[in-house]
């Protein structure tokens, strides 16, 4: 048993597999997966200084006693001005556990929903034959959509330059699709190699 996927400008769809597009909608797995992606490209490169790593501050500024001052044993404190940082920020991997079958389940359910709510299509006409903006703007004007995310089994010269300057217009390869993307689109449309692709991973 199979379901149908609607194409862009005609009456029949493709058929596709139910056990790919059929999924059921695990909104905690997707949060967890969306989680998993954006945290996974933070940087967390930022790096402060403690007062152990702050250079100088070897001897006692002044004696204990006697100065009129408050007692300070370094000058590299951290409530002096060119002392360290009390908590200081440290480089760390914000990277989070996922296993693979676990994000296949994700990407499925999140297909299966873009499917059930009419945001999935399929058309191979978004494969540009010339690199004029013009020409892919006139082909999604058809599309009532205000963020779309094309998927094809890979990206040529033709369709990345007449994209690049389309407002809201991703194109990604099918080997790269990642749920940030899926999530945001108002509309996904998927060539027909693509989605064969992707049945092959997902399935």
């Amino acid at each position: 048993m199979g379901l149908q996927i609607p194409k862009l400008n005609e009456q029949s769809g493709l058929q596709v597999s139910e056990a790919v597009f059929g999924q059921d909608y695990n909104e905690t797995l997707v949060h967890q997966l969306v989680t998993r992606y954006l945290a996974g490209a933070r940087q967390g490169t930022k790096a402060q200084k403690t007062r152990s790593d702050v250079s100088g501050g070897g001897i006692k500024p002044w004696r204990q006693k006697g100065t009129g001052r408050a007692r300070s044993g370094t000058s590299r404190s951290p409530i002096w001005r060119t002392g360290g940082v009390t908590f200081a920020a440290r480089p760390r991997n914000y990277d989070q556990k996922l296993n693979k079958k676990m994000f296949r389940v994700g990407i499925r359910s999140i297909l299966s929903e873009l499917l059930r709510q009419d945001r999935l299509i399929i058309s191979a006409e978004v494969l540009a034959t010339t690199p004029k903006t013009k020409a892919l703007k006139a082909q999604l004007n058809a599309i009532d959509s205000k963020r779309t995310l094309i998927v094809v089994n890979e990206v040529d010269a033709n369709l990345a330059l007449a994209s690049r300057n389309i407002p809201y217009v991703e194109v990604v390869e099918a080997a790269n699709l990642n749920p940030v993307l899926l999530v945001a689109a108002d509309k996904v449309i998927v060539t027909p190699s693509a989605l064969q692709q992707l049945e092959e991973r997902l399935a």
